[in-house]
């Protein structure tokens, strides 16, 4: 009888076992076919991000993560503490860039960049920061918030329902009097179709210069939301705004440079081509180009771009949360989370992989500040050579290296990777930036007799 029991509980047991297994498998099925839940109706007017948290939790939860503030080794930012005022309420800050690297106000003097730069903090901060910089002390037209605000509504509303007149109206605007529909940073509009979820491109400017760089590619009519792959878009959401871009025209609108490629060489000749200048140096009287954040054009020359390595693979990569798999909307450096962002791929352990891309950044760095050095001494050879009554001719021959040799390390500066997306390239550009500055000099030294 006991046996008979024994068999019967084992019985009982297995079968309770089993049938907990298929049912845990039947509702993973479940959650991995029914991805989402639609509790609310979306479309190109739902702006408030936590409406679509209500279909979207988890990839929402991760959003929210965004207001960390959690600094690498050569990135990021730390909580600075900020004494609030009624211009400024903001009560914490990011470190100040020009402290550290104080050749900045030279490179950038006579312009809004000098008065106030600080470390990069998340997408949560992209819009409070961009309103109380110092650099509003200098009126800035509208077309800033391209990159610093959730756009697709602002720009529907004033153009009456049509985004590229929006788009045109606001560049043109003031940003004091453009600023005032626009009420969140970037939000899951900008990046996704609220009936299919499927990423899409909603800045004017990216796919105006998509087009125009596959178009020196040998590739016509290239309509980014119709022809580019999913892969693709994985990164070109992202460069929508992490590029290098200018203010055309007395209508400031904002047009990506790509016409000739997206190598700094190329950006430059196609600059020079069409004589644009953002300011004059205050102290050499320099035509100047001031670089943005070209990351989405030194990703495109790294080694991970030609593998096939997606921005969102390493700074959204994808995680499971049960049966689903999503991508992790809080967009940091991969090098906080090295196990998630690199060892999908790289099998070296945690500690080996952080140690060799600090090591990377940590050369760059050091190039980076000779880069600096070397121009600003281009630029105290300039001013004595001006003091001392030398020939025009001969300062804009070092005028003109100046100009070349600002962009070139204002790139790699600006671009926020401290040289990890492409090392290579940046020892290149750096290298180059040195070059003419010294070139600079030496024109002074043989011409005005320095």
């Amino acid at each position: 009888m006991r046996k008979n029991a024994f068999i019967l509980g084992g019985a009982v047991v297995a079968t309770l076992v089993i049938a907990y297994v298929l049912t845990d498998i039947i509702e993973k099925k479940s959650e991995a076919s029914n991805p989402f839940f639609r509790v609310v109706e979306l479309t190109d007017t739902t702006q408030n991000p936590a409406t679509w948290g209500q279909n979207f939790p988890l990839q929402y939860d991760s959003y929210l993560r965004t207001v960390d503030m959690v600094r690498t080794r050569f990135g990021g930012s730390e909580s600075i503490p900020h004494d609030s005022t009624a211009d400024d309420p903001r009560r914490v800050t990011s470190q100040q860039k020009l402290d550290h690297l104080p050749q900045l106000k030279r490179m950038w003097a006579g312009y809004a960049f000098a008065r106030d730069f600080r470390e990069e903090r998340g997408h949560a901060y992209m819009l409070e920061d961009q309103l109380f910089t110092g650099r509003q002390a200098v009126p800035q037209p509208g077309t800033c918030l391209n990159c610093h605000a959730s756009m697709v509504v602002p720009w529907l509303r004033a153009g009456n329902g049509d985004l590229m007149a929006g788009f045109d109206s606001l560049n043109a605007k003031p940003y004091s009097e453009a600023v005032k529909g626009v009420t969140h940073p970037i939000t899951c509009l900008d990046c996704h179709d609220p009936e299919t979820m499927q990423l899409r491109i909603t800045r004017p400017g990216f796919m105006e210069g998509i087009r125009a760089l596959k178009a020196s590619q040998g590739i016509a009519d290239f309509d980014v939301n119709r022809d580019a792959t999913h892969l693709e878009m994985r990164s070109y959401v992202c460069g929508q705004c992490h590029v290098e871009y200018y203010f055309k025209g007395k209508e400031k609108r904002l047009t990506f440079p790509w016409q000739k490629g997206v190598q700094v060489d190329s950006i430059y000749a196609y600059y020079s081509q069409v004589g644009h200048d953002d300011w004059k140096h205050a102290e050499t009287g320099a035509g100047m180009i001031k670089a943005q954040h070209p990351e989405f054009e030194m990703w495109s020359m790294g080694t991970h771009a030609k593998a096939g390595v997606a921005c969102a693979d390493c700074h959204m990569p994808y995680r499971r949360v049960g049966a689903q798999k999503i991508s992790d909307h809080h967009v940091r450096s991969p090098l906080l989370d090295v196990a998630a962002s690199c060892q999908v791929c790289h099998r070296d352990s945690d500690t080996e992989l952080l140690a060799r891309a600090e090591g990377i950044q940590d050369r760059h760095s050091r190039l980076r500040d000779r880069a600096l050095n070397a121009l600003v001494d281009l630029i105290d050879d300039i001013e004595r050579a001006q003091e001392r009554g030398a020939d025009e001719a001969t300062l804009n021959v070092a005028r003109e290296f100046q100009r070349r040799a600002s962009f070139y390390v204002d790139f790699v500066e600006a671009e926020n990777s401290t040289g990890f997306h492409a090392d290579q390239e940046g020892a290149r550009i750096l290298g180059e930036s040195i070059d003419y500055s010294r070139r600079g000099q030496r024109a002074l030294w043989t011409s005005a007799g320095l």
